[in-house]
């Protein structure tokens, strides 16, 4: 099939002169106004390719897409200068899988229009292999749905289109995923390719009910995994998963690092088939490295009847970043998975037993064989992955009760953290009296002095106490952790990742702070990795390891959660102010500048996702997923309260506990913890403006007393400026009365200054806006 695939040309005896011709998927609209439609060539009865062409006279084509939502508006706006496109092209090559070929076909009829099979070979031989490269970059999708007897109804439908204006673009048109219509292009910027997407939102089908949301086709029951590591790196394993369909399937995709190769399939011991093409484009368009692994079985199967489904599998996905230092790469993918899964896992690692291995899951038992170790483990609890890391060594461990932390650091360090020689200035000896009046004087020299590295294992007894206490802290606020040994492991660069079970942290982390290579100014950095990085790697093991989220469109909520956990600890031990500065730096970096000159926040709402990665704004994603998505919790915190807060944290917890959870969703639990009788009493407003939408207001307040005690009136004026018209958000005025708690009066900004006021007994100390609990312009 696959081949069948690659090789379906265009079929010059199927070309058409077409005029006035409508083809529609929802609110994408294409108008073929004048030109020739010529399809591809059947593959298994199929069409799954067809190139319009304006090159006539009076050729023309038009697309139309009116975004449903503001938000989708303004993001199409800012990257093709208009919120509703009306494009209009002369080319359009289309790939397709759904029933497109018979929708043009029978228009083509009714019009009446006849074969033009001269234009069609020059066609053919002009546009045949873009439209067989576009092809082979759907490839693995385009056989998964001709071997689905859901096809028509699953079928996708993209166009890659040549814009008058706007220049190339593609539009996607899927039914399996979460937000079925998509509009993008391809750009580059500093020698690294992007796929800005432009807009992606729910069609009108999905919206009216008329088509429900694709559900997983299958369930993963259990993974099983048996690995081994050579000597020299190289990875191989036999992972077996055994899934249930929930429809009759035959074909089975599964994500696998590009760096492993799949050697044997096997379906309830049967041999199967399995192929993964490289497909660019695809990988693109879902903003992902990994490949799409297609097992094809040899007969279909049923629907709730487990299957297992075994692969063999090798590749290095393990690099050397020093001496007995190692760096695993592609983490979540180095074995095949089916993304936001559930399930229990049995590991087993064979590996030098010079060297120790850390991975998810606790330890069942571990022997030697030679010179092999062979360590056996198991979860207790479903988790959605398995991680593992390799080195040598020092350890630390902790217990608390329940709970057990084992915390591990290199015993050298990589070359990226040795301090650079530093130069000295020497001074020559003094010469002897005879040569002084011979000889010239000698210039002091400049040598550079090489300098100790700092211990690797600096801070192992610090991070083993702090990662303990944020573990238990954190077990105490929201819950049971999905398991109770958590190990914490180093890996080279300035990142951490949390994995159940297992925490990578960033070998900076382990320096002490003096010793950390950020050079002057970096005082911000040095709080990231001395206090802020554990924790928040840690917080993962609820937040994205006991709950997880629904689409790209949610993954916001985990970083946020995890982030503001952190900052939480970080509360707890050094005071507010300590969390008020590092809130106060997240806002600087928000209100940053981008090239155009407009600020890092507006280039989209949190719930952009990955779509936030693109070539207008390449570091735009992490500022506001992780600093703008900890201000919402923040400012949702101090709406709720922090008694509120957290009980909502912990419900959140128990209600989606290995399970995923929306935007939506959140919204709805956090609406349960509002207090009665409350301004924006459904948090439409908070989620609509701080969640949805963007923007960071400047805010000032003037305000009176008049009247006499005690029948005063405080008489108030909120400004707002520096956002659209349209931004409004409840503001907290806190008046500070003679004696007593201080009042807070809730307003509404706009646009236009808004005026309120309120009765007092007694004139107030201040009045003032609170700025610890809004996202404003100081």
């Amino acid at each position: 099939m696959s081949r069948k695939v690659r090789d379906a040309g265009l079929d010059a005896s199927q070309c058409y002169r077409v005029r006035d011709l409508r083809f529609a998927r929802d609110e994408v609209k294409i108008y073929f106004t004048e030109g020739h439609l010529i399809f591809g060539k059947p593959v298994d009865g199929q069409r799954i390719s067809a190139v319009f062409s304006g090159e006539v006279e009076g050729g023309d084509a038009e697309l139309l897409l009116l975004p449903p939502f503001a938000r989708e508006r303004r993001s199409l706006a800012s990257f093709a200068r208009t919120p509703n496109l009306n494009e209009h092209f002369k080319l359009a090559v289309m790939v397709f899988s759904d029933e497109t070929a018979r929708e043009l076909m029978r228009a083509v009829e009714e019009a009446g229009s006849r074969p033009s099979p001269e234009e069609g070979n020059l066609l053919a031989s002009k546009w045949g292999e873009l439209t067989a490269s576009l092809s082979g970059s759907f490839e693995v999708r385009l056989v998964e749905d001709l071997l689905s007897a859901r096809r028509a109804a699953r079928g996708f439908f993209f166009a890659a289109i040549s814009g008058n204006t706007l220049g190339n673009f593609d539009v996607v048109w899927d039914p399996r995923a979460r937000r079925q219509i998509m509009l993008g292009q391809v750009a580059f910027r500093d020698e690294r390719r992007y796929f800005d997407i432009w807009t992606n939102f729910d069609a009108l089908s999905w919206r009216k009910g008329i088509r429900k949301p694709t559900v997983d086709n299958f369930r993963v029951e259990s993974v099983s995994i048996d690995a081994a590591i050579a000597p020299d790196l190289k990875l191989s394993a036999l992972t077996r998963l055994r899934l249930t369909p929930l429809e009759a399937e035959r074909v089975i995709p599964l994500e696998l690092s590009p760096r492993m190769t799949v050697t044997e399939v096997l379906i309830d011991g049967e041999p199967a088939e399995a192929y993964a093409p490289e497909s660019l484009r695809a990988n693109l368009l879902r903003s992902s490295d990994n490949h799409t692994v297609l097992v094809l079985a040899g007969r279909e199967l049923p629907a709730g009847k487990s299957v297992e489904v075994a692969l063999r599998h090798e590749g290095n996905v393990i690099a050397r970043a020093g001496e007995r230092i190692y760096y695993v790469g592609d983490r979540g993918a180095w074995y095949p998975n089916r993304p936001r899964q559930f399930a229990l896992y049995e590991l087993v690692f064979r590996y030098p037993k010079d060297l120790d291995l850390v991975a998810t899951g606790e330890l069942v038992s571990e022997v030697e064989e030679g010179d092999v170790k062979i360590a056996r483990r198991r979860t207790s609890s479903p988790v959605r992955f398995a991680g593992f890391n390799l080195g040598d060594f020092e350890r630390m461990a902790v217990k608390r009760g329940p709970l057990s932390i084992d915390v591990c650091a290199n015993r050298s360090l990589e070359k990226a953290l040795h301090p650079r020689p530093r130069p000295v200035e020497v001074t020559p000896l003094p010469m002897p009296t005879w040569q002084r009046n011979r000889r010239a004087p000698q210039a002091p020299e400049i040598v550079m002095l090489p300098l100790p590295p700092p211990s690797p294992t600096a801070r192992l007894r610090a991070i083993a106490d702090e990662v303990a206490e944020v573990f238990e802290e954190l077990a105490a606020r929201f819950g049971k952790p999905p398991l109770p040994l958590l190990t914490v492991s180093p890996i080279p660069g300035r990142f951490g990742q949390g994995f159940p079970g297992l925490v990578y942290l960033s070998t900076m982390a382990y320096l002490d702070p003096k010793d950390m290579p950020l050079g002057a100014g970096n005082r911000n950095e040095r709080t990231f990795f001395a206090e802020l990085l554990h924790a928040h790697e840690v917080a993962h093991q609820w937040w994205g390891n006991g709950v997880t989220s629904a689409d790209y469109q949610d993954d916001w909520l985990m970083e946020a959660l995890a982030n503001y956990s952190a900052l939480w600890m970080l509360e707890r031990r050094k005071g507010a102010r300590a969390l008020d500065t590092v809130l106060d730096q997240y806002r600087e970096r928000l209100l940053g500048k981008l090239d155009d000159g407009r600020t890092v926040e507006s280039a989209g709402p949190v719930t952009m996702g990955q779509r936030l990665i693109s070539s207008q704004a390449p570091n735009a994603w992490s500022v506001i997923t992780y600093e703008k998505g900890s201000w919402i919790l923040h400012m949702l915190r101090k709406r709720l309260g922090d008694v509120a807060f957290q009980k909502m944290l912990a419900q959140l917890y128990e209600r989606f506990r290995f399970q995923s959870v929306s935007t939506e969703q959140f919204q709805a639990l956090a609406r349960e913890h509002l207090a009665a009788r409350q301004e924006d009493p459904k948090l439409e407003n908070f989620f609509e403006q701080w969640v949805y939408g963007t923007g960071i207001p400047e805010l000032k307040l003037k305000w009176s007393v008049s009247g006499r005690a005690p029948r005063l009136t405080l008489k108030g004026t909120l400004t707002q400026s520096g956002v659209d018209d349209s931004f409004g958000v409840w503001v907290p005025v806190e008046i500070q009365p003679q004696r007593g708690k201080p009042i807070v009066k809730w307003v509404l900004s706009a646009s236009e200054p808004v005026e309120f006021t309120l009765a007092l007994p007694a004139a107030p100390l201040r009045v003032t806006l609170d700025s610890g609990s809004v996202l404003a312009r100081k």
